[in-house]
């Protein structure tokens, strides 16, 4: 369930706090073909089932940046901001991959708030992303996401 916070003022009370976790996403190898098309990573591993089983994982695994690339579907499933203009992608403070995505896995997102910084530009929104594999201690992704919203006039 989606998380609605009216305003930067409502989201900046929940600074430092878990503001949820989303659902469950299969990482399917349809999935892991697509991501390499469009990125033209084609690498053994990803996308050789055959190579792939007798290969380091057993099988193939999903890109890095495939799961980085889920952040927005998960993020979106676990809070909204209303009352803005805009928000888009502002980067990324730091980004670790711990352990891969094995095709057929599942993922899931835990979104921590880290941080609101007010700028001319806009408002700097910094969350701490752990996107967790179904039946795995350790996970997959850990990144620092920074999102610029603008509020609407």
């Amino acid at each position: 369930m989606v998380r609605e916070f009216q305003g930067i003022a409502e989201l900046e009370k929940h600074l430092g706090q878990e503001l949820g976790t989303s659902d469950w996403v299969t990482v399917d190898q349809e999935r892991i073909n697509t991501f390499a098309d469009a990125t033209g990573d084609h690498q053994w591993i990803h996308i050789d089932e055959e190579r792939a089983k007798a290969g380091p994982f057993g099988g193939t695994i999903a890109h890095g940046f495939l799961t980085l690339s889920l952040l927005p579907l998960l993020g979106a499933e676990v809070m909204n901001v209303t009352g803005m203009k805009m928000k888009i992608n502002y980067g990324l403070n730091k980004v670790r991959f711990p352990k891969p995505v094995p095709a057929g896995a599942k993922v899931r997102d835990v979104v921590t708030l880290k941080e609101i910084v007010r700028k001319s530009s806009g408002i700097q929104v910094v969350m701490d992303h752990v996107i967790e594999i179904e039946g795995s201690d350790r996970p997959a992704c850990i990144a620092e996401a920074v999102t610029l919203m603008v509020e609407d006039d």
